[in-house]
């Protein structure tokens, strides 16, 4: 492989301290009718409300979170993407606001792995068939050659 073809070297990411971003779909319904607040908002306020209590305790934060309008998984709502420099990102679903709590307790195992994964045996159990997908650490702008 020529250095112009070459595979681009992963950042260094030792300098980013911040915690894992958690992008929660607010518009998620869990497949029910419009309603002013579905449970994917129920869901951020929750993670908000828990963020704001760790931060009163001195506590550095599990996440932070950031509302995103879909995140196209509405069959496996409520939605969101965890994220952070130099990790894999996954899309996770079949989440709610009772499942706050182990949610972020899996952003802690994620921000403390090295490459974002969180083998299963690992999670809070409640959150078994939470994983819909990944996305790698490096998107590349353009296509390899053959």
């Amino acid at each position: 492989m020529t250095a112009e073809h070459a595979s681009p070297s992963p950042p260094d990411n030792s300098a980013y301290a911040g915690p894992p971003v958690l992008h929660v779909c607010v518009t998620c319904r869990r497949g029910g009718p419009a309603m002013d607040c579905p449970p994917g908002a129920q869901l951020l306020e929750r993670l908000q409300g828990l963020l704001d209590a760790e931060h009163l305790a001195g506590l550095a934060p599990s996440a932070s979170v950031r509302p995103v309008a879909c995140l196209a998984a509405c069959d496996r709502g409520c939605t969101a993407a965890i994220a952070m420099p130099g990790r894999w990102t996954w899309l996770l679903g079949h989440l709610g606001e009772e499942k706050a709590e182990d949610i972020l307790a899996y952003a802690r195992l994620y921000a403390a792995s090295a490459k974002g994964t969180v083998m299963p045996s690992r999670r809070p159990e409640s959150l078994a068939n939470m994983v819909q997908g990944r996305v790698p650490a490096i998107l590349y702008n353009e296509q390899e050659k053959p």
